[in-house]
């Protein structure tokens, strides 16, 4: 992975350092033993596998092949919340830029005994100066943190973390401690307001969580499935960035007199048109600073657009407000519960490279990035019991290159 050295390049001012968790690939194994790049898939539980509809394209219904299962845990946002993030994709060449040729699913576990063990307590009050009901609306208004707050906190606390302090936060990491807190408190609670945001996002306009029973199929057997992608391990570094990048040029102009002479042509030919794609140029540029990147995580965070003129980036940018990219509120809601979704995390064309290795075909994958929008509450899917690992399918923006 990339030599990066956070504590010298900020003393030394070379470097800034971000908020984004960049994925780096190995060959030998990591600090974490759930996250990999290709391979097959490990459930949380071993018994307890997802629909089998999930297996499947949404164009050609052939089994997927899996590029990345994420360790997510995010024991301060989510306490008591084993997550786990998977991303497929079709291997046919017919079903590339189809609607679910690449899919990605969250599996949760929710440890009822943690949540009960350490929910938290209520202001203690005397029963004289108990409040009558209508004061609810006010601790439900009054005492949330402002619109323009951010919900989730410091980005700091990212469950990405290298350092020791904060690798039990860490999605990376290993995950022998992290189901022993509690889930998100239900709509109907009203404590601590200021330290949640999952009441916070549920004052808006929410569709009711669906009831309906959900179709079903066994999860296909392990010979049904395409050979898998070479298994690569994964170790994580924050984004490191040049403190002063160099500009980038516009355009590109040659001094042709002698042709012009010679041949009585224009007298000058532009090479780099002022109207190249700015966005595509810092998505190269970003992600070329740390060109062994496979995939960049930051939960809530703002993914990086691979273009702005694809059906991916009209949706997640704003001209109106100066071309601002957000995933929250223009992609759509959690189809479990209702709560928006969320960035959480996004693969980098390095992956292919890495994934497809050992690939003798020319003709591989082609997409520029892989972004998943995820429940912003990280809801348990409807069915799933107490202690239970229940399965829901994300959102996915994928951004394919063009042709």
């Amino acid at each position: 992975m990339a030599p990066y050295d956070s504590d010298s390049s900020a003393a030394s001012g070379t470097y800034t350092e971000t908020s984004v968790l960049l994925g780096y690939p190995s060959r030998e194994p990591t600090d974490d033993a759930v996250s990999h790049l290709g391979g097959r898939p490990d459930w949380i539980d071993s018994t307890t596998s997802p629909s089998g509809l999930f297996a499947r394209c949404g164009s050609c219904k052939d089994p997927l092949t899996l590029l990345l299962q994420l360790n997510a845990e995010l024991p301060q946002r989510f306490p008591g919340h084993e997550r786990r993030l998977y991303i497929s994709a079709c291997r046919r060449k017919t079903c590339r830029r189809k609607a679910g040729s690449i899919r990605a699913i969250r599996a949760v576990r929710i440890d009822p005994a943690a949540a009960k063990a350490t929910k938290p307590k209520a202001p203690e009050s005397k029963p004289a100066e108990a409040k009558p009901a209508p004061l609810l609306g006010n601790a439900l208004f009054g005492a949330a943190p402002p619109v323009g707050g951010n919900p989730f906190g410091n980005p700091f606390g990212n469950p990405f973390s290298s350092s020791s302090g904060a690798s039990a936060a860490n999605p990376f990491s290993t995950t022998s401690s992290l189901a022993a807190k509690p889930p998100q408190p239900p709509a109907a609670e009203t404590d601590s307001l200021a330290t949640t945001f999952a009441e916070k996002a549920r004052l808006g306009a929410a569709p009711e969580r669906a009831t309906a029973p959900r179709p079903s199929e066994p999860w296909p057997a392990e010979a049904e499935f395409p050979p898998p992608y070479p298994l690569w391990y994964l170790d994580a570094e924050y984004e490191t960035l040049d403190a002063t990048p160099a500009p980038i040029a516009q355009r590109v102009v040659v001094d042709d007199s002698e042709a012009s002479t010679a041949g009585g042509g224009g007298g000058t030919e532009q090479l780099f048109e002022s109207s190249m794609d700015k966005t595509f140029q810092k998505f190269a540029d970003r992600v070329g600073q740390n060109s062994e990147q496979v995939l960049r995580y930051e939960f809530g965070g703002v993914p990086l657009l691979y273009s702005a003129d694809d059906a991916v980036g009209k949706a997640l940018m704003a001209p109106k407000q100066g071309g601002k990219v957000e995933v929250r509120g223009r992609v759509p809601r959690c189809a479990e519960c209702g709560a928006e979704r969320v960035f959480e995390v996004q693969l980098t064309p390095h992956a292919i490279t890495v994934l497809e290795e050992e690939e003798l075909s020319l003709e591989g994958m082609e997409w520029g990035t892989v972004i998943v929008g995820v429940c912003s509450l990280d809801c348990a899917p409807r069915g799933t019991g107490d202690g239970e690992v229940g399965y829901a399918e994300e959102w996915v923006g994928v951004q394919w290159e063009e042709v």
